[in-house]
Formats: C-alpha cells, structure tokens, sequence
C-alpha cells in the first residue's frame, strides 16, 4: 500500500527529475486520498493530456528505480490501457487521456480544481468526485465499486445529473457503452448497497439505453 506521505514524497522526487512543467491529473484511489477521502492506495492513477509529458514522468520515475510493468497482469486485454511501472510495493498508472472505457474529457478537466504543486515542474490536479465514480465504471474491480460506496455515502454531495449529463459525454466521445455502465452501478449502488439513489436517475439512464438501442437499430435497418 502507498501512504498519503509515500505519495507525496515520491511527487516530490519525480519533480526534481522533470526538465519541465508538466501538468498532469490524479484520478482513483490517488485522487481520493488528495480529498482526504482515503489514507492509502495499492496504486498511483494519473492521466497526462500530452503524451511527451508522461513520457517525461516515466522517465523521471525510472531514475529513481521503476521498472515497466505489464498492464495485462491488471486490466487484462483491454483498449487504452495504461502504460504500469513499479518499484516494490510502489506500482504507477499512467494513463493518456483514454481510461479503458472512458475519455477523461474536457469538462472532467474543467471540474479539476484542486491543484498541488511538488517542487518546480510538477503540478497535479485532483480529478472531481463525479468523475472519479464514472471512471471507476470502467474497471468494476471489487476494491473500485468499494470506493465507488465510500464516494457516495453522502449522497447530498453528489450530482446525479452531473453524473448523467457526463455518461451522455462519453457517448458523443465514442465510448457507447458509458451510460448503460453508469445505470448498471447506480442499480448496483441503490439494491445491493443500499445507497440512496433517486429512482428518477436510474429510469433515465435505462430510458437513455433504451434511445441508443433504437438508434442502433434503425441505423442497421436503413444504413445510409
């Protein structure tokens, strides 16, 4: 496990190796623990909107020891996995704008405003609690719909439209299965964890499933 103090260490240490600013998103586990919403983490997941960037991390963490990872062993074959290095118990996700099943969009920027500076070139932004949930729709890993019922334990702060309109995002990006993944966890959240999810979000995420159906099957019916 890595500790809010391991983490900010290693940060550190990356920075003093980085010959240049390089601005650079924590999502996951990593981002909960900047929210104070956890106090450690089996990985760092962050998401570099150039590519030279995270190059120039991974290249920094290197010195200090990391090694390439296979993502398989994790994610399995799967599209837009991230590029993994590790040092002992220390593993580094490093993803480049494509997150499995998702885009870490614009408006997911946007919504980033924590922002961390560790020494001279390095600045992290904490992704925004709603997308922190749709991203942890990708994987659907035990310990991640675990974080996904911490994140929404206090279902006053959350936004379900901001949730939906999000999922609806995803789609006009090209990643067609995002709503049909966020209504299959909202369910999962309301009947099997017991959460608090209004009735009226779940129905239009199906209703919303239901319309890219139809789409898809006129589409099929009269190709253009």
């Amino acid at each position: 496990m890595i500790s809010i103090k391991d983490q900010q260490n290693l940060f550190v240490e990356i920075s003093k190796r980085i010959p240049y600013e390089i601005n650079v998103y924590a999502i996951g586990g990593t981002a909960m623990m900047f929210l104070g919403l956890k106090e450690a983490t089996l990985d760092i997941d962050l998401v570099f909107t150039v590519s030279d960037d995270r190059k120039a991390f991974k290249d920094a963490a290197k010195e200090l020891g990391y090694k390439e990872m296979d993502s398989t062993v994790v994610y399995g074959v799967k599209n837009n996995s991230p590029e993994m290095i590790s040092l002992g118990d220390s593993r580094l996700d490093l993803f480049s704008i494509n997150i499995i099943d998702f885009v870490f969009s614009t408006n997911m920027q946007k919504r980033a405003q924590q922002t961390h500076q560790f020494g001279k070139n390095l600045f992290l932004k904490v992704a925004d609690v709603h997308d922190i949930i749709i991203m942890k729709c990708a994987t659907r890993r035990a310990k991640d719909e675990e974080d996904i019922v911490h994140l929404v334990k206090d279902t006053e702060a959350i936004n379900w439209n901001t949730l939906i309109e999000e999922a609806k995002n995803q789609v006009a990006l090209g990643k067609e299965t995002a709503i049909f993944n966020l209504g299959s966890l909202l369910e999962s959240l309301k009947y099997k964890h017991k959460i608090k999810v209004p009735k009226e979000a779940i129905d239009e995420l199906w209703k919303l499933v239901k319309r890219q159906a139809d789409e898809k099957s006129r589409s099929a019916k009269y190709p253009s």
